[in-house]
């Protein structure tokens, strides 16, 4: 299986670009910016990475995007999870970035689009790795802030293909957001969503319902919920799963107790991601092995995941009838 999982062809569509700061990158440009960070190695920066909730995550998380500061440190971050798009086969990303982070601390779009592309360029043009990128909007924030981050990226919506919305999501439902994903879908940007992670199933029907978005992401909680089922079901909603994320965050307590493989079973269209895959213990083949080692995966279900990660994505048809013909001739 371990061989399967390496050669297997994949689409990975829910994965936070500044969660992939590994802990050797992060000291690096924060010794390159003088940027004091409360650890003195990166064995100190790994031991932190034990979380009770997503809070506990999502401080760490900023912390760490503190010593992104130049359009450099943008390019080596996005060109480190590309290598690993290469290593694990990889061959189309839906990448996820979060302005707010950055723009709040006064570096903008001119700073860090540059250093994205130049690294997405090349993964292109070395290795044939498509990509698509969503703009998430922090939903701990207010709702002005996430139209004006609109606002500010209208010289760079030729690169951006969909807006999210992730962060905190306990007390921060998707209708707060229902302005900006209006506004982003009268721009032409697809919409997805953070919901049914820690927060309740209620949510999955906010950012269907008030986001009018294509893809949930995680979902887990929606087995809570036999209407919610039917509905994503028969809609073909794609949940972009993250089996190792909810084990670190709690949302499971153990990777044998992960609905996904019910969920596939049940006629979801489930995908398995990274989030970010720094933080919460690997990447994708990562995730897979572990589903493989605790769930008993078969390979069928591991060819049927791989099958919904190209039916999920945003890419053109033709390209998903590729992907998805090559994997069922395995």
């Amino acid at each position: 299986m371990d061989e399967l999982i390496d050669q297997i062809p994949k689409a990975e569509l829910h994965l936070h670009i500044e969660g992939s700061l590994e802990p050797e990158l992060m000291m690096q440009l924060a010794h390159k910016h003088s940027v004091s960070l409360p650890y003195n190695s990166i064995e100190e920066v790994e031991q932190a990475y034990n979380f009770e909730n997503l809070q506990s995550f999502l401080d760490l998380y900023y912390l760490g995007a503190s010593v992104l500061r130049d359009e450099d440190d943008f390019y080596q971050l996005m060109w480190q999870y590309l290598c690993h798009c290469k290593e694990d086969n990889i061959v189309h990303a839906e990448i996820m970035f979060d302005p707010q982070t950055h723009t709040d601390r006064g570096i903008g779009f001119d700073v860090f689009m540059p250093g994205f592309k130049r690294a997405l360029d090349k993964a292109k043009q070395k290795w044939g790795i498509t990509h698509r990128l969503i703009m998430c909007f922090l939903r701990h924030l207010p709702e002005q802030s996430a139209l004006e981050t609109l606002e500010a990226a209208t010289p760079y919506l030729d690169m951006i293909t969909a807006v999210g919305l992730d962060s905190s999501e306990v007390g921060n439902p998707p209708e707060n957001f229902t302005k900006a994903f209006a506004k982003a879908k009268e721009l032409g940007l697809l919409r997805v969503a953070h919901a049914g992670e820690e927060g309740p199933p209620e949510y999955i029907w906010g950012a269907l319902n008030s986001l009018d978005v294509q893809r949930i992401d995680h979902g887990v909680r929606c087995i809570e919920d036999e209407k919610l089922m039917q509905e994503l079901i028969q809609k073909h909603i794609p949940l972009t799963v993250c089996p190792l994320s909810n084990i670190k965050l709690c949302v499971f307590d153990h990777m044998r107790d992960h609905n996904i493989l019910e969920l596939l079973g049940r006629g979801l269209l489930v995908t398995v991601n990274s989030d970010d895959p720094s933080y919460f213990g690997g990447y994708i083949n990562d995730n897979f092995r572990s589903m493989n080692e605790h769930l008993g995966m078969s390979e069928q279900e591991l060819k049927q995941l791989c099958i919904n990660s190209f039916k999920g994505s945003f890419l053109d048809q033709a390209s998903k009838d590729k992907w998805i013909q090559q994997i069922e001739q395995m």
